[in-house]
């Protein structure tokens, strides 16, 4: 016969212990039913039911071919070459002064005819205008008395040493003749030095002691080619010596004065080695059109009003397209530097303080980074920092990039 199991043995077990394995059993089986839920592929999710998001490099940009090819955007490696800065300055186009006239008149007379207008171009010799003077005939008729009073003193001095050979007059009457003579002679010299002052030629003097005949009509002439730019005179009028009638000037050589501040001053430099620097002209008629030209003057002395130094140019203006009076712009190129680092100017981007290029680490993926750059020509700018020769650099349609990155970055 079996015993049944004592009461005091269940009674011995404690209250706490059987709870305790029924809790711990069901927490084993929760533990069982997650594990199951979960898969066996991983640990089981964070407090909030989601994975932690991948890390993003904020420098890069992404896009697709269809995007670059509407951007227009090229690509182009770094290289090293040859590098010069330039400096501008304000300028004139002026005439050469070793090929201008300013043509007055040597006597005061009256416009009989004007045969040049304004802007023609005349040899020299041309006849520009016509004028009637007076003064002149009047000058020519003291010359031709003079000449005739000396022939009769020199023949009066012949004749009275021939009679003071003869004892008919003496040595006083010799002397007085003799002195008259010679006074005729001053006076005959001064009266042809006074016309050759108004403009007679030794020919002219020649016709006049030949022909006896005065010419009062005073020829204005071009004294050589070039191109009439001023003319101040009209049929008619009476001018004086004062007055400036025309103005020649020959324009296939022009010279362009430029001003250069004090602290640019050291940027120039005085042809001395006979290699002259290079320096160009720049019009707003003509963009994008360089002319060249060379130094010929440095200004020794400063403005003391404005601080600047005088510099003069001289250019070859064969097809006459510079113009006196042109505002122009002198850029004057320094000594080249060798094996610089140069990017295109268009590559560069810049956000407030920032300075940057885009580099092609991928096709369609561009890397934005800074750089720092050094001096710049306009067309290409040194790079001191930040990028290594042969780099793939964006250097046009870059602002498509930089809208794509500092969009993603707001």
């Amino acid at each position: 016969m079996r015993t049944p199991p004592s009461r005091a043995t269940s009674r011995s077990r404690p209250l706490w212990e059987t709870g305790e394995r029924t809790c711990a059993a069901v927490l084993l089986t929760g533990t069982l039913a997650l594990f199951a839920l979960s898969g066996c592929d991983g640990p089981p999710p964070n407090a909030t039911g989601a994975n932690p998001p991948p890390s993003v490099d904020k420098s890069l940009v992404r896009l697709t071919a269809e995007e670059i090819k509407s951007a227009g955007i090229t690509v182009q490696p770094v290289i090293r070459s040859e590098f010069r800065t330039i400096r501008d300055f304000p300028g004139t186009v002026e005439p050469n002064e070793h090929a201008l006239a300013e043509i007055t008149t040597l006597v005061r007379g009256r416009v009989i005819d004007v045969y040049a207008d304004l802007g023609r171009e005349v040899k020299g010799g041309t006849l520009l205008a016509l004028l009637y003077s007076s003064e002149l005939g009047m000058a020519q008729s003291a010359y031709l008395k003079a000449t005739a009073k000396l022939n009769v003193a020199e023949r009066a001095f012949r004749r009275a040493e021939l009679l003071l050979k003869e004892k008919v007059i003496g040595v006083a009457e010799l002397q007085r003749r003799e002195g008259e003579m010679l006074s005729l002679r001053a006076e005959l010299r001064e009266a042809r030095d006074r016309l050759l002052i108004l403009g007679l030629t030794d020919e002219d003097l020649r016709n006049l002691d030949r022909n006896h005949t005065i010419r009062s009509h005073v020829p204005v002439v071009a004294p050589f080619d070039g191109r009439i730019i001023a003319r101040n005179l009209t049929k008619g009028e009476v001018v004086e010596t004062t007055e400036k009638l025309f103005v020649v000037a020959d324009l296939s050589d022009v010279w362009v004065t430029a001003v250069i501040p004090e602290k640019d001053i050291p940027y120039i430099r005085p042809d001395q080695t006979g290699t002259a620097q290079s320096v160009e002209v720049h019009v707003a008629a003509y963009p994008g059109q360089a002319f060249q030209g060379r130094i010929t003057y440095v200004g020794d002395v400063l403005d003391p009003a404005t601080r600047t130094m005088r510099l003069r140019l001289e250019l070859p203006n064969p097809e006459r397209k510079l113009k006196p009076a042109m505002y122009a712009t002198v850029r004057v190129y320094s000594e080249p530097e060798a094996n610089a680092l140069l990017i295109p100017e268009s590559a560069v981007q810049r956000d407030r303080d920032r300075q940057f290029v885009f580099v092609e680490r991928e096709p369609a993926i561009f890397e934005a980074r800074d750089v720092k750059l050094g001096s710049s020509n306009g067309r290409e700018i040194k790079v001191l920092d930040g990028l290594l020769e042969g780099e793939a650099i964006v250097t046009n349609g870059a602002f498509v990039l930089k809208s794509e990155l500092l969009g993603e970055q707001m």
